[in-house]
């Protein structure tokens, strides 16, 4: 086959091509289906004790020069619903635990007092995993650093509901500037990029409600938290 021949054969190509694609964009079709490419993460293939044991040992951010303990989180490796915070306070840094301080006893009423949950049925988690000195909030680079491990326990548990207690852990798990009062009180798609979900599982919603300690400064927002855990419990009986 001559040169001549085979111009005339790529440019038949290329005319095919052009019109298959305005075809499909007629018809509405503007975007092709691609796979989506696996999220670089280091913690991919890692299971929940492996990465606690990284986190345990992490020197990624300068937080770890001021910790006591590493604060992974707590709870049942299989449960539907799983509530995130910010950061570890003191009590939290000295027991590694989350949520054991005034604000923990006051979480963990909610759960057992008025979902009627054992706390070791739910998982619970931070944001960061090492307390910001002073309990001061979390800086940027501290949470572009640790958010991977909350990621990797999400994708882990799978949970159907997560609770997200506070701005930071909402904006986080959103991926939004919007405040907390704005966006508590309703249910949200988790929209943390990169976010693997099994194929027969959806991804968890997201109930933003105050923090605890919010709460504990501002005992009238206590009514508003009870009505987003009371939505919370019914999407969970209905699930």
């Amino acid at each position: 086959m001559n040169t001549e021949h085979l111009r005339k054969d790529y440019l038949q190509l290329i005319a095919s091509v052009r019109e298959h694609v305005e075809e499909q964009l007629q018809l509405g079709f503007t975007e092709l289906e691609l796979d989506e490419p696996e999220r670089d993460s280091p913690y991919a293939n890692f299971d929940l004790p492996t990465l606690t044991a990284d986190a345990e040992s992490c020197i990624k951010c300068q937080l770890h020069e001021t910790r006591t303990n590493v604060v992974f989180g707590v709870g049942n490796s299989n449960a539907d619903l799983m509530f995130i915070g910010e950061a570890p306070g003191a009590d939290e840094d000295r027991q590694g635990e989350p949520f054991v301080g005034r604000a923990g006893q006051l979480l963990t009423d909610i759960i057992q007092s008025g979902m009627k949950l054992k706390r070791s049925e739910v998982y619970i988690a931070n944001v960061l995993k090492c307390r910001p000195p002073g309990n001061r909030n979390p800086e940027p680079d501290e949470v572009e650093t640790c958010s991977p491990y909350l990621i990797r326990q999400i994708e882990l548990i799978q949970p159907k509901v997560i609770v997200a207690l506070g701005s930071f852990a909402a904006k986080m798990l959103l991926d939004t500037k919007i405040g907390i009062t704005k966006l508590r009180g309703e249910f949200h798609t988790c929209n943390v990029p990169g976010l693997r979900v099994l194929p027969h599982k959806k991804p968890p919603v997201v109930m933003p409600t105050y923090h605890p300690a919010y709460l504990l400064r501002n005992p009238n927002a206590k009514r508003e938290v009870w009505e987003d855990i009371q939505k919370v419990m019914a999407f969970l009986a209905e699930a």
